[in-house]
Formats: C-alpha cells, sequence, structure tokens
C-alpha cells in the first residue's frame, strides 16, 4: 500500500505508537527524555513570560486580538492546557524519532528497525563477562553464537601455533602467530559481511604471498607499525568493530612440545603442528620456555568473569597451551565464576583418536593437577557422516559420576564434526541462567 494512501489519523497513531516504544526498560533513553522535557518546559515558561508582558504592555493592545487568537483564550483553561501540552509531546517525540532516525541511518543495517536494534544493543551491552580460553576454529564458532547474548565477552587464545601462515610469519617476522587471534577477530566482528570476508580471505600459494590472509599480514603489519602485538590486536579490533576482546595467553615465545607413544618407543615431538603427524597416542604436552609469565589483561578477565567456557577446540594443540600458562592455570582455579568445559563434537585424528568425553576430562585434571570446572557439556546428536578417521566423542556410561553433565544436541547439519554455533551458544547460555537467574534473551542483531 502507498503512504499516501494511508489515512492521516493512521499514519498519526503508527507513528505514536513507534514513538512510544522508546519508553520500554532498559533502552537508557527516559533519563534524556526527562532531560528534554525539563529544558522545553523552561523554555516554554520563558517564552510565556515574555508573551504575557507583550499582552500587558503593548500599546493601545495592539497585539490583542492576535495573543488572544494565538492563546485560545476563548477556551477553558484546562482545555488549553490539555492542547497545548499534547501538542507539545507529541512535537517533541517527533522530532526526537525524526532526529535519531537521520543520525543512526547511516549505522543501521537493511531491514532492521531502529527500536529493536537498540533494544538488543542494551541488552548485550548489560550482558554477563563471559571469557572463553581456546583457539581454533571451535573457538570461533563458539564465539560467533555468544555474541548474540552479550557485549562483555573475552576470548583468551593460544599463541603456540607454528604451521602455515602464522608458522611462516613466526619464523621470518618474529612475531606471535596471528592466525587463531584472528579467526577470533572475524567471529567477534560485527559485520562479518565483506569487510570481514577480506580481512580472512588467503592468498593463493603461488601469488607470492605464500598462502597468507590478509588479516594475518595486517595484523603483522600494525605490530610493527604500533611497536607491540597486543597494540595491534586491539587496532584491528577496532577496524573489525569487534564485539569484546581477544588477548593473548601470554607474549612469550612460546612453543608447543609433545610427548608421543608410538607402536615402538617414546618420542619428543616439537611444534604444535608436528605433533598430530607423529603417528602415536599424545601422552602429556608442555611448553617451552617453561612457565611463562600470562599476559596481565588475560588474568584480570578470567578473575572479573562471571562465565568462562574452555573449548571446543583440539585438546593438546588449541585449549591445553593456554591452561599450561602456570598463572592462566592459578587464575581459573582462584575465579568465582562458572566454569564450563565444552567437549568436542569428534575425535581428531592424530591427536584425539579413540577419546571419550571422559578421556577428555582425565587429561585436562593430568595436566591441571585436579578438578577445574563446574560443568561439561557434551554433544548428544550422532547423526551424520564424518570424514575418514574421524570419529563421535560419545560420552561415557559413568561420566555424571566424575561431574554434574549437560547432554544436547550441538551439531552442525552441515559440517557434522563441529558444533553449530547457535545451537552451543544457546545451551551456555540457559545453563548459566539456570544458576544465576535470568538472563536477557537473545534478540537478532
Amino acid at each position: 500500500m502507498r503512504r499516501s494512501s494511508i489515512p492521516f489519523m493512521t499514519r498519526l497513531s503508527i507513528l505514536l505508537r513507534k514513538s512510544i516504544q522508546w519508553l520500554k526498560p532498559g533502552l537508557g533513553i527516559k533519563r534524556w527524555l526527562v532531560v528534554i522535557l525539563a529544558g522545553t518546559t523552561l523554555v516554554g515558561l520563558g517564552f510565556a513570560v515574555l508573551v504575557i508582558d507583550l499582552y500587558r504592555n503593548a500599546p493601545d493592545n495592539a497585539f490583542l486580538p492576535i495573543i488572544t487568537a494565538l492563546s485560545l483564550r476563548f477556551l477553558a483553561r484546562p482545555l488549553r492546557a490539555l492542547i497545548f501540552g499534547g501538542s507539545g509531546l507529541v512535537m517533541i517525540l517527533v522530532g526526537i524519532w525524526g532526529l535519531n532516525r537521520a543520525l543512526l541511518r547511516p549505522f543501521m543495517r537493511p531491514g532492521k528497525n531502529l527500536i529493536d536494534s537498540v533494544t538488543a544493543y542494551r541488552k548485550r551491552d548489560k550482558g554477563p563477562r563471559i571469557v572463553v580460553i581456546g583457539g581454533g576454529t571451535g573457538l570461533a564458532a563458539l564465539l560467533r553464537g555468544l555474541k548474540q547474548y552479550s557485549a562483555n565477552i573475552t576470548a583468551i587464545v593460544t599463541v603456540a601455533d607454528d604451521g602455515g601462515s602464522s608458522g611462516e610469519l613466526r619464523k621470518t617476522m618474529g612475531v606471535l602467530p596471528p592466525g587463531d587471534i584472528r579467526n577470533c577477530l572475524a567471529a567477534l566482528s560485527s559485520d562479518e559481511e565483506l569487510l570481514t570476508q577480506l580481512f580472512q580471505y588467503r592468498f593463493a600459494a603461488g601469488a607470492g604471498l605464500n598462502g597468507h590472509t590478509l588479516g594475518n599480514l595486517l595484523i603483522t603489519a600494525l605490530t610493527d607499525i604500533t611497536g607491540s602485538f597486543e597494540d595491534a590486536i586491539a587496532e584491528t579490533g577496532r577496524v573489525l568493530a569487534v564485539t569484546g576482546q581477544v588477548l593473548p595467553s601470554t607474549l612469550h615465545d612460546v612453543r608447543l612440545v609433545a610427548e608421543v607413544s608410538t607402536p615402538d618407543k617414546q618420542i619428543i615431538v616439537k611444534g604444535e603442528s608436528e605433533i598430530p603427524l607423529a603417528a602415536g597416542r599424545v601422552q602429556r604436552v608442555w611448553l617451552e620456555p617453561s612457565n611463562p609469565l600470562a599476559f596481565p589483561p588475560a588474568l584480570q578477565a578470567i578473575l572479573a568473569a562471571d562465565l568462562i567456557i574452555v573449548g571446543p577446540g583440539s585438546l593438546f594443540t588449541s585449549i591445553l597451551p593456554n591452561l599450561l600458562v602456570p598463572e592462566v592455570a592459578d587464575a581459573l582455579r582462584a575465579t568465582r565464576a562458572f566454569k564450563f568445559y565444552v567437549c568436542n563434537v569428534a575425535t581428531q585424528p592424530g591427536e584425539t583418536d579413540g577419546f571419550s568425553c571422559a578421556d577428555h576430562i582425565r587429561t585436562l585434571e593430568k595436566h591441571l593437577g585436579g578438578r577445574i570446572f563446574d560443568i561439561i557439556v557434551c554433544n548428544f546428536n550422532f547423526k551424520g557422516k564424518l570424514p575418514r578417521s574421524v570419529e563421535w566423542v560419545k560420552p561415557d556410561t559413568n561420566l555424571e559420576e566424575m561431574y554434574p553433565a549437560y547432554f544436547a544436541d550441538l551439531l552442525d547439519e552441515q559440517t557434522p564434526w563441529r558444533h553449530d554455533s547457535q545451537k552451543l551458544a544457546k545451551s551456555l547460555v540457559d545453563l548459566y541462567n539456570e544458576r544465576t537467574g535470568p538472563l536477557a534473551s537473545r534478540e537478532e542483531v
């Protein structure tokens, strides 16, 4: 229906309903409306004083007919007050609504309602302080879902990666590996369209850039420009307008080392990228140099968190490298936050072959020296075709005797060996709600 065919009163009614929506709780609007109304009232009083003075002192009452008409003196005072007050309120609401649309139009996404967007932003801004620890694609998938519930997210990411583009930049440029951090920044971006796709773009191996991603090159360049890796991450986050922050677990140049049991002997494998290729069962991993100092903002985030989520991700090469930083492990023990562990959907060839949920927990406890988590989150949907040499990670019959456990359908139907970001985020938020009270429901943004 064309706008011109809608009756005026209908359009006015729609406009008033939309304007009243600005008074919904939680938007942070009403306090400023009070200020605007107070200021408008004072301006109106000042104008009224001038009109009264003109009415009383005008020579020969030359303006009396005009003033009488404008002031509606021929009507009763209560009716005049109602007309002036109602008209003024409508004009103020229309003006505020139009001004906000004009100011916010450049930042609005097509098809999104302004009030709904503001409401969702305010709810996320009041969301819990969530810390997610890990690395790889699993952590990025979780962040992509969690950002719909809270803007107070901190991703703590491993810097032990030494393969692919990150490993090449680490060797040639002397920077900490940016790959996992790049994935998390892209996942937390407020606009995962063209800019994020560009950030994740990988050049062809024969293009003279050795298969590097543009994001890795950008972070490396910013490290050189700003003089520090952490500043480069912060600046990249501002470019991508990320929800929350991404922090390295340590700024030390650490290498992951593993003791691997092969059919013939025990061997020592150095390098995160080499561990899955060792063709054996990983017994334990550690960092060299040992006892690296943690990145202080990462510790502060852990100690101030309401909810800490470890995983999903590669057990030995993405999750444990963070927890092997002694101060990070100590902060996990000291924090009063709820601590969830998200078990992987499927095994990782060369790393967790044949592992069950309980095997993941026992491995973590072995390296950390005891219990850490409040609840274990496991997938309970095993439908779908897995790649060769990949198996489902299934819960043990005695898992619930070891830990409180939560089972749900967390499967991504397109890639069943991975978590669905929305299903996983919703399950974790529901678990947190059960323990702490209502949390803002998810709003599409």
